[in-house]
């Protein structure tokens, strides 16, 4: 039974996050078999098609004209055409225009196949060495400072493993807020220029990155980032004795945090993770 008559198909298809090697095969026919592709930056994606010797008709569609566009190509897909939509790079939608036109495609029951392909979030996932099993995905986090730092207070309990794109122009700062809003502690990875030359995949706990991160200038003027949190862990309670708990606070008088609670746990042979969770539980005290 064919569900879609009489109309045209669009196709959402991922293109390259930087290695132009990673396009499908299945991408570049459909790129050379639509009747149209409808693209971000035509000079972009120009450049992507003449690598592969491709030529076909290409239409803008972004964030400014999406509302305009998606109901001209509308018009063109009830007519039986074929289209395909592109981002600059990586998969449609997945912070790029889109969402109109597909919602529309719903409505006039027109045919959407959709492509597998590039996205800088999974891949960075996926390399991070954090929990793949639940995660959520934040997109950029606010170029204002304090709906920045709102937004990473509200999730510091979220259990899922977070996704975030930054720009170079607010990785440091932004390092910073994680670890006032989340905590020093967290685990974070950085996967910058994911597929390009100077691709980097690095994690630690959120105050190592912050140190990490300025020690070289060419960790945070390049490229964009992909931003990935550790899931907030809940620790079991742990019973502290008074002994210990004098040690800690009289070394944390005088030491960091992280040296206190090194030097408590090899004194009273006690998990550093348990020292942790009580100094956290205790902050205000």
């Amino acid at each position: 039974m064919n569900l879609f008559k009489n109309t045209g198909i669009l196709y959402i298809v991922p293109t390259p996050i930087g290695n132009l090697s990673d396009i499908t095969y299945r991408a570049l026919e459909t790129l050379k078999s639509v009747d149209l592709i409808a693209c971000e930056n035509i000079k972009h994606t120009n450049i992507l098609l003449k690598h592969f010797n491709i030529k076909n008709i290409l239409i803008t569609f972004n964030k400014i004209n999406e509302s305009q566009k998606s109901n001209n190509l509308i018009e063109e897909l009830k007519k039986g055409k074929k289209i395909a939509l592109v981002s600059n790079a990586g998969t449609p939608l997945i912070n790029d225009p889109g969402y109109l036109l597909i919602k529309k495609c719903h409505l006039f029951n027109i045919q959407i196949l959709p492509l597998p392909g590039p996205c800088a979030a999974i891949t960075a996932l996926i390399a991070s060495g954090l929990s793949t099993h639940r995660f959520c995905y934040e997109g950029f986090l606010p170029s204002k400072k304090q709906l920045r730092r709102d937004l990473l207070n509200s999730l510091k309990k979220e259990k899922r493993t977070m996704i975030f794109y930054e720009s170079k122009h607010r990785i440091i700062e932004t390092i910073k807020d994680i670890i006032n809003e989340i905590g020093e502690n967290r685990h974070i990875v950085i996967a910058r220029e994911i597929t390009k030359k100077w691709e980097i995949i690095y994690g630690n706990k959120a105050y190592l990155m912050l140190s990490w991160i300025k020690e070289d200038e060419n960790r945070y003027n390049k490229g964009e980032n992909v931003i990935i949190i550790d899931g907030y862990k809940e620790f079991k309670n742990v019973n502290i004795s008074d002994k210990i708990i004098n040690t800690f606070t009289i070394l944390r008088t005088v030491l960091s945090l992280k040296q206190s609670v090194l030097i408590t746990s090899k004194i009273h042979k006690i998990k550093k993770n348990n020292l942790y969770q009580y100094a956290i539980t205790n902050k205000d005290k």
